[in-house]
């Protein structure tokens, strides 16, 4: 990787990059032969040039003049021909490489474990599969070959200058270091431009998206002021990163058109007095050497502006290949299938935590019988949901065992295991989709007709068919067309569906409107009827005939009973926080 930013070529980088071009290697080599002919057929223009003043031209023969203008225009053609066949297979190329690549990142980013995404701006990631992948495009189709194609020019008009005068091949080469060396110091320059582009670009992406999905937000705390002036803050940090690379063009490019200008003054005086002497050099040469010269300085401007796309392009590269270097997945060894279980649940001294040295759940056991419920009650941060998290392998625990049929979860194949286990969520996500593909999330085996049959059992079918379009009505992004008990009932649905045998409920009836509650009820007793189920509830109400209760708090177990032994603790967590919440309508 390049981490210098002032250096301005990463070769290593480079290298793997290119090996995402193996699958089209016929493709690539013909790019290649396209940019080798191109530099062949622009140094011939100038070479029929010379031949056509000094042999036809000055002489008066029309027919050579016709012949030499036939030439002219063939060539002509064939590189307008291979002009097109480059611009076309080298974008080409780009477009597959890139594909390749935006579906690697994808499928790695899939594998990472919940943690990444809490630690990471899902604005800055967004950047990275979509604008950053799609910078990469430009190294093939106006970067790599481009430069190959411009130095292969350079490389045969300097043959063919030295070949006809070198005391002229001197004046152009006098002026050339001058406007490598500036080249050279610009490349650099605008490496660094660049990355903090980049980095601007990403900042304004994440604030953007975070800003706009929070606006609810932002509203109801009136702070479109504030926010307005933080969001012009970056977006000037984006101007000036922007400006800077104008800055270091304005300067590059005016003194690389002051050399070239230069450079044609002498040829003039030098050649032009050469051959007003009848020396070797002719006005055909001179007026070569003119066009040769331009055909020199071009190609180290573009190369420069090349350079820069290719530069870009790198740096897009360095931040996604940072990306899929990134080892953060859970460790899936285990070899263990399991087409179906019983749905006994153990945690036998569980300890976890999410930052070192602050463990969230300490030295926790537990079981869960098949078929039992088992609700889990606490304070805020007691841990309940991190039980909910370890359960399914979202995160990986300090030590400890976690057991499903008396198996460790860590020797079950994870997909295996999460197939087994369904989560109603509090905060519950829906894709901007149909109601049907967000219970079946697009699963072939699960069928209209299914989902129907479920939300019949569950009592939620007049719901849906109430809504425009029923099963396929469209609830946008994020579900915002239903109402959060509306939301939460699909979610109940599409746990349902899968009908697996261990069913949790992450605060699942915490916000349900007056409306909804009864139905997201009779759906809670459905769905958790003959199956092991885990439910975390706020609201104790829901989770008075749960077969046992578990009370924790600072990350241990405190208390353990269904629901009347741990009323009749004297004291007891459990009993405090159901006076608190029922102290007019207890039932001792």
């Amino acid at each position: 990787m390049a981490e210098k930013s002032g250096k301005a070529f990463d070769f290593k980088l480079f290298k793997r990059l290119i090996g995402f071009t193996n699958p089209y290697r016929i493709t690539f080599y013909f790019v290649a032969l396209s940019a080798i002919l191109l530099s062949v057929f622009a140094i011939l223009r100038p070479l029929l040039l010379q031949k056509a003043i000094d042999k036809s031209f000055i002489p008066k023969d029309e027919e050579l003049i016709l012949f030499y203008i036939s030439l002219m225009l063939g060539v002509l053609l064939l590189e307008v021909i291979f002009q097109f066949l480059f611009i076309y297979f080298a974008n080409w190329l780009g477009q597959e490489v890139i594909r390749d690549l935006r579906v690697k990142l994808f499928d790695h980013m899939l594998g990472f474990k919940k943690q990444y995404y809490d630690q990471s701006a899902v604005g800055r990631l967004v950047t990275r599969a979509v604008s950053d992948i799609e910078t990469i495009a430009s190294i093939f189709s106006q970067g790599l070959f481009m430069i190959i194609s411009d130095l292969l020019k350079m490389i045969v008009i300097l043959g063919f200058m030295i070949y006809y005068s070198w005391q002229l091949t001197l004046i152009v080469l006098a002026v050339l270091p001058f406007i490598i060396f500036a080249t050279r110091v610009f490349q650099r320059k605008m490496k660094t431009a660049f990355e903090e582009v980049r980095t601007q670009v990403s900042n304004l992406n994440s604030f953007v998206q975070e800003r706009i999905t929070g606006m609810k937000i932002v509203q109801l705390f009136t702070r479109e002021e504030i926010e307005y002036a933080n969001f012009k803050e970056i977006n000037d940090k984006h101007k000036k990163g922007w400006i800077k690379t104008v800055w270091y063009n304005s300067i590059f490019f005016p003194i690389a058109e002051m050399s070239s200008s230069i450079t044609i003054g002498l040829i003039v005086w030098y050649g032009g007095l050469r051959a007003a002497q009848g020396d070797v050099i002719t006005l055909g040469v001179v007026i070569a050497f003119i066009e040769l010269s331009q055909m020199l300085f071009r190609p180290l401007r573009q190369i420069a502006d090349k350079f820069n796309t290719l530069q870009m392009g790198m740096v897009a590269a360095n931040r996604v290949f940072a990306i899929l270097d990134t080892e953060s997945k859970i460790n899936d060894f285990g070899q263990l299938e399991l087409p179906a279980i019983n749905g006994d649940i153990d945690f036998d001294d569980v300890r976890f935590s999410y930052l070192e040295g602050e463990e969230v759940l300490k030295g926790v056991t537990l079981s869960v019988k098949s078929g039992e419920t088992v609700a889990i009650v606490g304070a805020t941060g007691a841990g309940k949901s991190t039980i909910i998290n370890l359960l399914s392998r979202f995160y990986e625990i300090d030590s400890g065992t976690i057991s499903i049929d008396k198996q460790p979860i860590n020797t079950i194949d994870l997909k295996s295991l999460r197939s087994h286990i369904a989560v109603v969520l509090q905060d519950v996500f829906l894709f901007a989709d149909t109601i049907l593909n967000n219970i079946t999330l697009n699963n072939p085996d699960i069928t209209e007709e299914q989902v129907q049959k479920a939300a019949k059992e569950i009592g939620i079918h007049d719901f849906i068919m109430s809504l425009p379009n029923g099963y396929h009505y469209n609830v946008k992004e994020r579900g915002i067309m239903l109402s959060s008990g509306q939301r939460q009932l699909i979610s109940f649905l599409r746990a349902y569906v899968t009908n697996p045998e261990i069913l949790v409920l992450d605060e699942a009836t915490s916000s349900i409107d007056s409306h909804s509650e009864q139905l997201i009820q009779d759906a809670t007793d459905k769905i958790t009827e003959g199956r092991t189920s885990i439910v975390i509830a706020h609201r104790l109400a829901t989770i008075k005939n749960a077969d046992k209760i578990i009370v924790m708090d600072n990350g241990k177990i405190v208390e353990e009973g269904n629901h009347n032994e741990l009323l009749e603790l004297e004291n007891g967590y459990y009993k405090n926080l159901y006076d608190v919440q029922f102290a007019e309508v207890r039932e001792v």
